[in-house]
């Protein structure tokens, strides 16, 4: 009989330890961004979040936090690092400032369209860059996404690159962006994204680097004078996971959060594929002024650009060749 009790404590035990080992399994996990609801990189975060929750037979679920409800981009990095924070769609940009290899994607003029872009970060060098950022910053990459290219906005008439000379120009705050138009000779100004309306309206900036998608959706052509066509770089986005987190996670749960979340994010490259001209072609039907314009417009500002960066982040002979063999 007391042998027999013990087998029942056993296994008691074991049957709880079992329960706990599976309800441990079961995780809520919270995705953060910067981009609003309408957003296509929002709407990404929501689909798979719906997948993940449908895949793992609801044993996983994802609350998407967008608009910078958990903070900026530096301070949502942090929170990844620590585990704070599990999930997060962040700009290549925001990685950058501590993985400098990444500013090679910022590269002026490096895509030649957005299909081309797009190319560029399905490569396996660009795919390479992800192995580092466990090591480097904390985190666990799963694929890039992006925005459209990135145009200017302007305030005055902007006839060549002289004219931004001395104008304060709303940039995202990370070097490689600052770095080329200082070599302008603009003033870059660092500004959050629900800033930037009313920074134009009310003349605290006299122009914005910006994709068409925002430009159009948001309106920021509404206290423009000029919209320049520029398309003068790319803007990848990463998905990733707290490096914290991920060690957590079983290999089959690893395996299907990858999966689910590179597929998203990588939808987000043919999203913008199919709709940049159309926003483009609207930004164009307003009555502000339009020009499109190419590499000689910036004049030596790509040189000194290059100069700067091809030393700051190595990576950017072999992104470089990617460009240029996926023509």
């Amino acid at each position: 009989m007391k042998y027999w009790n013990v087998m029942k404590s056993g296994l008691a035990a074991a049957a709880l330890a079992c329960g706990l080992a599976s309800s441990a399994q079961a995780a809520e996990f919270r995705l953060g961004l910067l981009t609003p609801p309408p957003h296509i990189w929002t709407k990404a975060a929501q689909s798979f979040a719906d997948d993940l929750k449908k895949t793992s037979g609801g044993n996983h679920s994802v609350t998407v936090f967008p608009a910078r409800q958990l903070g900026n981009e530096a301070q949502m990095l942090q929170q990844l690092q620590t585990g704070a924070l599990d999930m997060a769609f962040l700009t290549v940009a925001e990685v950058s400032n501590r993985v400098p290899d990444l500013g090679a994607f910022y590269a002026p003029y490096l895509a030649k369209d957005i299909s081309h872009a797009g190319r560029i970060l399905r490569s396996e060098p660009a795919k390479d860059l992800l192995k580092t950022l466990p090591g480097k910053a904390g985190v666990v990459g799963l694929g890039y996404g992006m925005a459209g290219l990135r145009q200017i906005v302007s305030r005055v008439d902007v006839a060549s690159a002289k004219d931004l000379s001395g104008l304060k120009l709303r940039i995202t705050p990370f070097a490689p962006i600052f770095d080329f138009y200082e070599a302008i000779g603009a003033a870059p100004t660092p500004m959050p994204l629900p800033s930037v309306y009313d920074a134009l309206a009310n003349g605290q900036v006299d122009a914005i680097d910006m994709d068409a998608e925002l430009i159009w959706v948001l309106k920021y052509y509404d206290h423009a004078k000029m919209i320049v066509q520029s398309d003068h770089m790319m803007f990848p986005m990463v998905a990733l996971v707290s490096a914290r987190v991920w060690k957590t996670m079983s290999k089959e749960d690893r395996a299907m959060i990858g999966k689910l979340m590179a597929k998203h994010v990588d939808g987000t490259i043919d999203s913008y594929i199919a709709k940049e001209a159309d926003w483009l072609q609207k930004i164009q039907g307003t009555d502000r002024s339009f020009k499109k314009v190419g590499p000689d417009f910036f004049g030596d500002a790509l040189s000194a650009w290059e100069a700067k960066w091809s030393k700051k982040a190595p990576s950017l002979a072999a992104i470089r060749k990617v460009a240029e063999e996926t023509k």
